[in-house]
């Protein structure tokens, strides 16, 4: 479970996020969406423990996040492009991020094996650094690395951006057979309001930092989002 208690962040004294209280339960899909400057990356990043908060706290199991390590293990996570070592080709990265993760030589290679479809072809291979790829193969790379871990908690912004449109379909796909084959908590922010309700059960909108709406997924909650967005 995760637990954002009384959390805020203000930057030159302006609240960029205020939320006084969010509960995520043990295998749940969250979606998170919200304009430029709702405050969703800020969110996640304060999961994280990326930035400090400037009041509140987050907990996971019932234990604070902040400064601790214990959680890390079992959380994958990519945000943006600052999360590679662009200077590694993909293999390496994925060779380094295994380690930092207790996997096997072994363990690798079958994870990377299953990806093969995601990949298109495009990752592995190549001779290319990460910083050459394009964004596109950038993210996927992210991805990947943040599944590799065999994550219990995946935190992932924006994923869908940039992706070609059979890549978006795949990893809709991969997604959704985390949250049915593993119980998977996922945590997933997107502009495309599409892509976010066909994979997370729950949504939140945020607005200027503040929670405005919270529901769960029906088949009427695209044009519910769509009819709030388009005001």
């Amino acid at each position: 479970m995760i637990e954002a208690i009384n959390l805020t962040k203000l930057y030159g004294g302006i609240a960029v996020l205020n939320i006084s209280s969010i509960i995520i339960s043990e295998g749940e899909s969250f979606g998170l969406v919200g304009n430029n400057g709702a405050g969703k990356t800020t969110f996640f990043r304060l999961i994280l423990d990326l930035i400090e908060a400037s009041s509140g706290e987050v907990r996971i199991d019932d234990k604070k996040i902040a400064r601790r390590d214990d959680w890390k293990s079992k959380t994958g996570s990519f945000l943006d492009e600052s999360f590679l070592i662009d200077f590694l080709t993909p293999e390496e990265y994925f060779n380094f991020t295994g380690r930092v993760y207790g996997k096997s030589e072994g363990d690798v290679t079958a994870f990377l094996e299953s990806m093969k479809e995601f990949f298109n072809g495009e990752i592995l291979g190549s001779k290319k650094l990460i910083r050459d790829l394009s964004k596109g193969n950038q993210k996927k790379t992210g991805i990947a690395a943040a599944l590799l871990c065999d994550p219990q908690i995946l935190i992932l912004d924006e994923p869908f951006t940039a992706l070609d449109p059979t890549s978006q379909i795949r990893l809709k796909r991969i997604l959704n057979e985390l949250k049915v084959n593993k119980n998977i908590t996922m945590l997933i922010s997107s502009h495309d309001l599409n892509h976010v309700t066909e994979v997370c059960g729950r949504i939140v909108v945020l607005e200027k930092g503040l929670v405005v709406k919270d529901i769960h997924t029906t088949q009427d909650t695209l044009k519910e989002l769509e009819s709030y967005f388009a005001v």
